[in-house]
């Protein structure tokens, strides 16, 4: 019996993927919350992470909203399901991660040169209000 949470993903996931019958998504609950595992056909898994992340990274926004309604703290893992039978499993985690720790630098690259796009914008605008500043103290009232 699949949740709320779990058909929610599912639906997003499948309307994003070329093999939606291949779109699992399994719930598991512990200390730190809701961990939701998504697991599609392996030619679908750059459509579900995205470009640099993008996709699912919007999923999880999703899921965060979903979980401030429902009182829950969600986290969404891409499950490799491309993986060798003889592989252990300590190996195929530590995959997984690694695919995380790329995601969560291109992310970590993007927010800084965003971050960088601000402070530019903001120097710009102090500079412009300065200016106007001072040809308002020119000014006789």
């Amino acid at each position: 019996m699949s949740t709320i949470d779990q058909q929610f993903v599912e639906y997003i996931v499948k309307t994003l993927v070329n093999n939606p019958e291949k779109v699992v998504v399994e719930r598991e609950i512990d200390e730190r919350g809701v961990l939701l595992s998504l697991s599609v056909d392996p030619e679908d898994v750059g459509r579900v992470i995205g470009k640099r992340g993008a996709t699912a990274q919007s999923i999880r926004t999703l899921l965060r909203v979903l979980g401030t309604k429902n009182g829950a703290r969600y986290n969404l893992k891409v499950v490799n399901t491309d993986e060798e039978e003889g592989m252990p499993r300590q190996s195929r985690r530590n995959d997984i991660d690694d695919a995380a720790v790329e995601t969560m630098a291109d992310v970590a690259a993007e927010t800084a040169e965003a971050a960088n796009d601000v402070a530019e914008d903001d120097s710009e605008l102090a500079e412009k209000t300065r200016a106007e500043l001072a040809d308002l103290d020119d000014l006789d009232i």
